[in-house]
């Protein structure tokens, strides 16, 4: 029994969300990608295909960066597709909101479809029927988002299981199901876990079963190792806001131990991670997130990937680069500096939860906390929106 939903619930909804058309995928300070729906139309826009990354001219600056490392736009704005297309996307808690907030955007019919799944609203307990909702959602947008980017669509985990490694895993296998029975392959995904320690090991377990995981919240090396040793298939690591860290608090051994060197902590510790990943030949791939200015953006060129804010990207590609210019651009990470790079002995240990947790500073732990805490209270609001829209009319 399928059921089409009408209007109402989503305007009513709409109108006590209006003007918050700018979503965080996880609140303020948990964020990674900022969504933006922008007078979006009911039909999908076409994406031109491109070589790079991004559609930049052969002499921009933001052409020469995108030769040594993948530029993904930090900024999903729906009209921008053809300035900035993605390569990739993100399905969040966060997300679901911003759909929620608006009346006619081209993921609408994905989250009505859900909240008609006759499996969920089938379900007596109230709790299990919300979370098959959000699960239905998630996925019915993924799906969506799979059809308009070429790379992999990470899907947020409940992060209200950041500790538990076994309801991640069963969280991952449910999501997993779902995007099968919409034919999404699981080459296509990615499925975004805290990096805690009960998520690392999630991580591991995953992975050898062919699932590919995305770990955030990485803002320590003992968490970057530990998620390469599981064989994450992607590590995110939030470079501004350890900076942020370290110019309000004090106290962290490793973010001291940077600025005695005179480096920036977060542009630090993407190039130990990098390092170590590419000299001890793991697989993962390194994601540096939160950069803030074009200056971080070169200081980070080789690595797989950088998350980069649109006025960033817009700089880079209004920037003509002159023949002579070329020297400006080197690639700071490549396998060949790994390999000359040294550890100490206590950084080449086999992780588990107990070095890890006797290595997390300060920076770490409030870091950690803050992303979840955001995260957290996403997926809630999310709940309580699809609380008040159910069950909708005729069910």
């Amino acid at each position: 029994m399928s059921l089409t939903l009408q209007s109402p619930p989503f305007s009513a909804l709409s109108s006590s969300l209006q003007g918050r058309s700018r979503f965080l995928p996880g609140a303020g300070s948990t964020a990674s990608n900022l969504v933006v729906f922008n007078n979006v139309r009911k039909s999908f826009p076409l994406i031109r295909a491109s070589s790079s990354s991004l559609d930049t001219g052969s002499n921009t600056e933001l052409d020469a960066v995108s030769s040594f490392s993948e530029i993904v736009p930090d900024t999903v704005i729906f009209d921008d597709f053809e300035r900035f297309p993605p390569t990739a996307a993100t399905v969040s808690s966060s997300l679901l909101l911003g759909i929620c907030s608006l009346p006619d955007t081209v993921f609408r019919n994905a989250v009505e479809m859900a909240l008609a799944d006759s499996t969920c609203y089938g379900l007596e307990n109230a709790d299990l029927r919300l979370s098959c909702f959000v699960n239905k959602a998630l996925v019915n947008v993924g799906g969506d988002l799979a059809k308009l980017v070429p790379g992999r669509v990470s899907t947020e985990v409940d992060p209200r299981l950041a500790y538990d490694t076994h309801g991640i895993i069963r969280k991952v296998h449910d999501l997993l199901k779902l995007y099968n029975e919409i034919n999404v392959p699981p080459e296509r995904l990615l499925f975004k876990i805290p990096s805690t320690w009960q998520g690392i090991e999630a991580s591991r377990l995953l992975e050898s079963e062919g699932i590919q995981t995305h770990l955030t919240f990485v803002y320590s090396f003992a968490q970057a190792a530990a998620a390469a040793q599981a064989g994450a298939s992607v590590i995110q690591i939030f470079v501004g806001r350890l900076r942020d860290w370290a110019r309000n608090h004090s106290g962290d051994p490793e973010i001291e131990a940077a600025i005695s060197r005179g480096e920036d902590p977060g542009l630090a510790l993407v190039t130990k991670a990098y390092n170590y990943i590419h000299k001890y030949g793991h697989k993962s791939k390194l994601m540096a997130a939160a950069v803030r200015n074009k200056q971080d953006l070169f200081s980070l060129l080789g690595v797989d990937y950088i998350i980069a804010p649109l006025k960033v990207l817009q700089s880079l590609k209004d920037s003509v680069t002159a023949p002579d210019e070329k020297y400006s651009f080197v690639r700071r990470l490549s396998p060949q500096s790994a390999a000359l790079y040294n550890f100490s002995k206590e950084e080449l240990v086999k992780w588990d939860q107990l070095s890890l947790a006797s290595a997390m500073g300060p920076a770490t732990v409030d870091l950690l906390a803050g992303g979840l805490e955001g995260y957290v209270n996403q997926a809630k609001r999310v709940e309580e929106l699809f609380g008040k829209i159910w069950p909708p009319p005729n069910v």
